[in-house]
């Protein structure tokens, strides 16, 4: 089977989201042929290289987001009347209420930069600030649309064209030959993909671990931008979403959390299966299992320092937990220093290109006075006590850093304490609390997210912004050691059980094979599953054996519409609204290409 695993901001580069579980998944099939099309987001990532590839990835195609797709064309009369037909129909679709025009302006987009080019010019024209204002001036326009002056025009067609610059991408050719089309993130990621599956009818599979909808409103919501342009970018996003959910042949959200937001998107229970993050467990099996490791008076927080993981309610907690059990000791480890952006537990980042970078510096300046608050924060509330705040064992908190002579790794944080504290406001999927359950901890967290569905009753839940509920808990465990390790035992047999690299790879597996065996893999039924053997696709020319030649289909019969677009083996001429150029379709037809 060959597979083309489509990314953006992180595999295969050294950095970025998605980059651990999508190398962890190639690896352990290399039973099958891996394509990789990855989207970087900034120059930066890029300097930082590639992670290491097996031999089984046969092919890896990159196109940054961060940089401008000007290919130096531009429309004749005839591209500029189709041009604006098409994206008049996308900007009414983002504007009203119709998604059906959205989908047919984002398609008639592709089709004209497949066929013509040129797109990046046309989506920075007059013709495109127009077609947009005239958009919201529409009376199905929202209010807030409605109110949108020139500034804000100006910058959502920006934000359009880096958004829609995958439509101009030369994958599709190499995208058509795989079996399968795997978006490792919704969004922008899976435009490819959806365009795969749109034009040569390639099946179409979305993993979402952190639902991009759902961080984007985080981001925005917490970016100084206009109303109108983040009205615009919430509608655009609202309709990709809601067009990739309606077009993929399977879903596979990582948690219920994202799976109820994928179904409140138009997603068809039909097509979800949530198939978890895989973790490598043999990193936390020694302090796993030694349940007796650890100080039974020290509480555990890892993560990366942010707003949204809420410190501030831990430590005016853990103020209480003092004065019920005065040997208690809190211990806080700092993975990084996050944004500020209030996206936690998603995996996606802050816009790529120029504005995109800017931002993210004043998001770390942000994450760092957050830190610098959470310092001050416990001089206050531990006065006597907090003369050092990197000296462990004298302060009842520390603030330390994973990756040093004491604390060389995640395991060995997690062991030096009992009980394990999760504050957090906003989450997904929350890695560190599954891999406290690794290690054997009892937990105590707040309900967001996927908290509840992670921990599955083997740890104590609580409201978020609650620090009384939140020190009651922790309390609890503090004097009660006997239940908080029947706790942490539990806790582990279930990560075991549900969050293994194992049992994440066999359920890719076996969803890859459920796409290819519904049924032919063209949609015209003119071909079946494995048809073409691997030796095809061997260069140079060898004779493909008796015993796999496929026997004659006879042909579908016409679509009802000659004028949609053309799906897998149908004729171009048929369809002049995606015509295949005369060089692409002499290199189709040569023996070379054949073989």
């Amino acid at each position: 089977m060959r597979i083309g695993l489509l990314t953006e901001g992180g595999y295969p580069y050294a950095t970025g989201e998605a980059r651990l579980w999508c190398d962890r998944l190639v690896r352990g099939l290399p039973q099958h042929e891996f394509e990789l099309y990855a989207l970087s987001r900034s120059a930066e990532q890029e300097e930082r290289g590639r992670v290491p590839l097996p031999s089984h990835v046969t092919r890896v195609r990159t196109a940054p987001l961060w940089a401008p797709a000007d290919d130096g064309r531009s429309h004749r009369r005839r591209e500029r009347r189709r041009f604006a037909a098409a994206f008049t129909e996308l900007v009414r679709g983002i504007c009203g209420a119709d998604p059906a025009r959205f989908a047919d302006g984002l398609y008639g987009l592709a089709a004209l930069a497949w066929e013509e080019g040129g797109l990046y010019a046309a989506l920075r024209s007059e013709t495109a600030v127009r077609a947009v204002e005239s958009a919201c001036r529409a009376p199905e326009a929202s209010r807030a649309v409605q109110r949108a002056q020139v500034a804000d025009l100006l910058e959502f067609v920006d934000e359009l064209e880096r958004m829609l610059r995958p439509l101009s991408l030369d994958w599709y050719e190499d995208l058509r030959e795989v079996d399968v089309c795997h978006a490792a993130a919704g969004g922008v990621a899976a435009l490819p993909g959806l365009l795969a599956k749109r034009f040569f009818g390639v099946p179409l599979l979305v993993t979402e671990y952190g639902v991009q909808l759902r961080a984007h409103y985080l981001e925005t919501s917490a970016r100084d931008e206009r109303p109108a342009v983040r009205a615009l970018l919430a509608a655009f996003h609202t309709r990709l979403a809601g067009e990739i959910y309606s077009q993929a042949d399977l879903l596979t959200p990582g948690n219920a959390h994202a799976r109820r937001w994928q179904e409140r998107c138009g997603a068809s229970r039909e097509r979800l299966r949530t198939i978890y993050p895989g973790m490598e467990a043999d990193r936390f099996a020694a302090v796993g299992e030694d349940p007796g490791c650890g100080d039974p008076h020290t509480l555990v927080w890892v993560g990366r320092v942010d707003p949204a993981k809420d410190l501030i309610a831990l430590l005016h907690a853990f103020a209480e937990v003092r004065r019920a059990e005065p040997r208690a000791r809190l211990r806080i480890f700092a993975t990084s220093v996050g944004t500020g952006s209030g996206a936690a537990g998603s995996a996606t980042a802050g816009p790529g290109g120029p504005a995109g970078a800017g931002n993210h510096e004043v998001g770390h300046a942000v994450g760092h006075g957050y830190l610098a608050d959470c310092r001050s924060l416990a001089a206050q509330l531990f006065p006597d006590e907090a003369a050092d705040a990197h000296a462990v064992g004298e302060n009842p908190v520390t603030f330390e850093e994973i990756g040093g002579p004491d604390v060389p790794s995640p395991a060995h944080a997690y062991g030096s304490g009992r009980v394990v504290v999760l504050s957090s406001v906003i989450e997904g999927f929350p890695i560190t609390l599954a891999e406290a359950m690794f290690c054997g901890r009892a937990t105590v967290s707040t309900d967001v997210g996927a908290v509840v569905e992670v921990i599955g009753g083997t740890g104590l839940v609580v409201p978020p912004r609650n620090p009384r509920a939140l020190a009651e808990a922790c309390v609890t465990l503090l004097q009660d050691p006997e239940r908080a390790q029947r706790l942490g035992s539990a806790a582990r047999a279930r990560a075991l059980e549900l969050f293994t690299v194992e049992q994440n790879v066999a359920a890719f597996q076996e969803s890859y094979l459920r796409l290819l065996a519904r049924g032919p893999a063209r949609p015209d039924g003119t071909g079946v599953p494995f048809e073409q053997p691997p030796e095809a696709r061997v260069p140079g020319h060898w004779a493909t054996p008796t015993w796999a030649t496929p026997h004659p289909v006879p042909a579908a019969p016409p679509a009802a519409d000659p004028a949609g677009p053309p799906t897998r083996g149908d004729d171009p001429e048929a369809h002049p609204g995606l015509m295949v150029p005369a060089a692409r379709a002499e290199r189709a037809a040569s023996p070379e290409a054949s073989a």
